[in-house]
């Protein structure tokens, strides 16, 4: 029998390791087994293929056109060995995009596999559905969503340079955790250029119903993306402050009376 831990009721505030209890100088077997199982569920959702049919069919059904393109890794083992090449488009992508270049849209929403499919799978079409009625209050233009294979957060901007677009929000896979392996991130980025650096964007992380709900992640999307627009910027130069909740009252009986009219 293995020694129960004075600090076990601390996992009810949690999903972290903490107060796994002991046995004799170890963790109890269970413990183990539960950290290996954790271990296998991350390196699956790294591995697991995008499929990306099924998202253009979801995304279909809530009136959104989509567009399929790929980066430049031209397999999951390029792509883990080759971040570089997940931040280009492929040449027959480029071409594609070039070609539906029409007039600029507000907002392009790109959903990339990053290093968890499985996250990709279960929160973005949520976050989709969340965000619309936002982008609806502040009155900007979506253009198709773009659904890219190995991608990395950068490939974001070569798809918003493409299709010209004033700002493009990269929903993509996290890299998982050992209790999150299904956690979807979200990177906006003003007038998106294949020049653009890491200190050019805004991050929005942990997405998922045991983190940052859809709604919360959509509202804080949607303020980010009316600062962007007022001061022409994201990045280091644009700080989140749409925790005040007067702003989350302020707009809940919009999006509530917009919901009423679908």
């Amino acid at each position: 029998m293995h020694a129960p831990d004075a600090w076990k009721a601390l996992n009810q505030f949690t999903d972290a390791r903490i107060a796994l209890g002991r046995s004799g100088a170890s963790l109890p077997t269970a413990e183990v087994l539960k950290f290996g199982l954790a271990h296998a569920q991350a390196r699956d959702a790294i591995h697991q293929p995008f499929d990306s049919e099924t998202l253009a069919t979801q995304l279909a059904a809530s009136g959104l056109e989509t567009l399929t393109v790929h980066s430049q890794a031209t397999d999951r083992h390029v792509f883990l060995n080759r971040p570089d090449l997940g931040r280009r488009l492929n040449e027959e992508s480029r071409e594609m995009l070039l070609s539906r270049r029409t007039p600029a849209h507000d907002v392009l929403l790109v959903i990339g596999d990053g290093l968890s499919s499985h996250a990709v799978h279960r929160q973005a079409v949520p976050l989709i559905n969340a965000l619309m009625p936002f982008l609806t209050t502040l009155g900007l233009t979506a253009g198709p969503v773009v659904l890219a294979h190995q991608s990395r957060v950068a490939l974001g901007d070569d798809i918003g340079e493409c299709l010209h677009s004033k700002t493009v929000a990269m929903l993509i896979g996290e890299r998982p955790g050992l209790s999150s392996p299904d956690s979807l991130g979200v990177y906006l980025t003003w007038k998106p250029e294949r020049s653009r650096i890491e200190a050019e964007r805004n991050c929005i992380s942990n997405i998922r119903p045991e983190g940052l709900s859809y709604d919360a992640a959509a509202f804080k999307l949607a303020w980010l993306l009316e600062q962007a627009f007022l001061r022409r910027l994201t990045g280091v130069g644009l700080k989140d402050e749409s925790d005040n909740p007067a702003l989350w009252d302020k707009v809940k009986p919009q999006i509530a009376k917009h919901n009423h009219t679908l």
